[in-house]
């Protein structure tokens, strides 16, 4: 198959499926009916509404989890396509597996000596 007819499958592939989630789409406002109740844009608790503030804001030390955790998801995003192409790259890929996972655990100690990951 050459590059231009997988391209072309690619584009085939993309606008059916964009064909299809609109066509889905219509077919539910056309079928489906819209019922205006004062209710549905409140916000409310297990059919109460809600004592408190709807959009509750997080304390800033949960950020750094977030952010480390992110790191780590990276890392394992990176891990996958590294361990297929591992056997034909052999050496290079080893070391830039080493080089990448250094400059993480180096931002882990560093986190973790600032104490990041203490429970508070």
């Amino acid at each position: 198959m050459s590059t231009l007819a997988q391209y072309a499958l690619l584009l085939g592939l993309a606008v059916g499926s964009a064909g299809a989630a609109l066509a889905l789409y219509g077919l539910a406002r056309a079928v489906g009916r819209e019922r205006r109740e004062p209710g549905k844009d409140v916000p409310a608790t297990a059919g109460r509404l809600s004592p408190k503030p709807v959009w509750v804001r997080y304390h800033a030390r949960y950020y750094g989890y977030a952010l480390l955790f992110l790191a780590f998801d990276m890392e394992m995003a990176f891990m996958y396509p590294w361990a297929v192409v591992y056997r034909h790259e052999g050496l290079v890929a080893l070391l830039d597996m080493g080089v990448f996972l250094a400059i993480l655990f180096l931002g882990l100690l560093y986190g973790w000596s600032r104490g990041a990951l203490r429970r508070q």
